[in-house]
């Protein structure tokens, strides 16, 4: 799409491709929050859309890169990329950010559907976006944060080098519960071999970057 090249950007790893999703992905997507992310009284978002009925869950989905792509701003963007493994969408791994010309920084989130979890492809997947923002796009800083009972999450993060940086309070169901901040700078990150980022310069002014 000439006006909107983001739907021509993607990530391949060697196991991995990460794409803007086409309206078929995000079908797929949704079948995916459908089937299940988590087990029955675990909750690892702070908003918990997971609890709806599984139809519930695919609109949810999608109504939510709906609005990541029409609040996209040079000065806010999330970039949240559908995740295929053997040419299935299995998940989804955004990375966001604000100012990000200015701060260099960028965060990061995801889900994994659950019958794909345990096979190192959430390493991938983080491994993926970090290079396209250090690599990419010039990051300075990577971050994120995770429940403190999110141990899958947590383990990924500190795998991939980052370093803990405080902690929020939040509200959860109407309890406080701890999330873990962690923290990744460009000289401390380690670039993953195999990985290729695919038709970033056309995107370039829409996050905030010299195209030229």
């Amino acid at each position: 799409m000439r006006n909107w090249p983001l739907f021509n950007l993607s990530i391949t790893t060697p196991r991995l491709e990460l794409r803007i999703p086409s309206l078929e992905d995000l079908d797929e997507l949704g079948d995916r929050a459908a089937e299940g992310i988590h087990e029955d009284g675990f909750m690892p978002f702070l908003f918990p859309w997971t609890e709806g009925e599984p139809a519930e869950r695919a609109r949810r989905t999608a109504q939510y890169h709906f609005r990541a792509w029409g609040a996209l701003t040079a000065d806010d963007w999330a970039l949240e990329f559908a995740v295929l493994y053997e040419g299935q969408v299995v998940g989804t791994q955004g990375v966001q950010a604000k100012n990000f010309a200015v701060t260099r920084e960028a965060g990061t989130g995801s889900w994994l559907g659950r019958r794909f979890q345990g096979q190192g492809i959430g390493t991938e997947m983080r491994a993926a976006v970090l290079h396209l923002a250090f690599a990419g796009l010039g990051a300075r800083y990577a971050v994120t944060e995770a429940f403190e009972d999110n141990h899958a999450s947590m383990a990924v993060t500190r795998k991939l080098g980052y370093r803990e940086d405080g902690f929020w309070t939040h509200a959860r169901k109407g309890e406080p519960v701890v999330s873990q901040r962690f923290r990744l700078a460009a000289e401390d990150w380690s670039e993953t071999p195999g990985i290729e980022i695919h038709n970033l310069g056309p995107c370039l002014p829409l996050l905030g970057l010299d195209g030229s």
